[in-house]
């Protein structure tokens, strides 16, 4: 399967009920991924990546700094660096303002309709 086959894939197993994506096996995804990149389109290390932002806290900051500037710079433009901003000060700014709901939005708005390229 291509990347993008992939990441569609994982959307249909998993959604967006960000409450029942088992974090481990994200996690777990992630690292492999990272030890064994597969080339092409950057979108299943992306989407990869986004479900540990949903999912995860300010402890998935070095994994996702990994993702983003260990693999190359394809990958490194396509994770998206406010994920990891975001999860280091609480997904709060400032007083009034959540962006990490925000952010959360536009990933779903992004990935809701997603479809890989080609045929399967």
């Amino acid at each position: 399967m291509t990347n993008e086959q992939r990441a569609e894939a994982l959307i249909r197993k998993y959604g967006f009920d960000f409450a029942s994506i088992p974090k481990n096996e994200i996690r777990e995804l992630i690292e492999q991924e990272i030890k064994d990149f597969q080339e092409g389109s950057s979108e299943y290390i992306r989407l990869l990546c986004g479900y540990l932002y949903c999912v995860g806290d300010i402890t998935d900051v070095p994994l996702l700094e990994r993702a983003k500037y260990g693999i190359n710079m394809d990958v490194g433009c396509m994770v998206d660096r406010e994920w990891i901003d975001s999860l280091k000060n609480g997904g709060v700014e400032g007083e009034f303002v959540n962006p990490r709901a925000d952010i959360i939005r536009s990933f779903i708005a992004y990935y809701k309709d997603f479809e890989a390229d080609g045929e399967w």
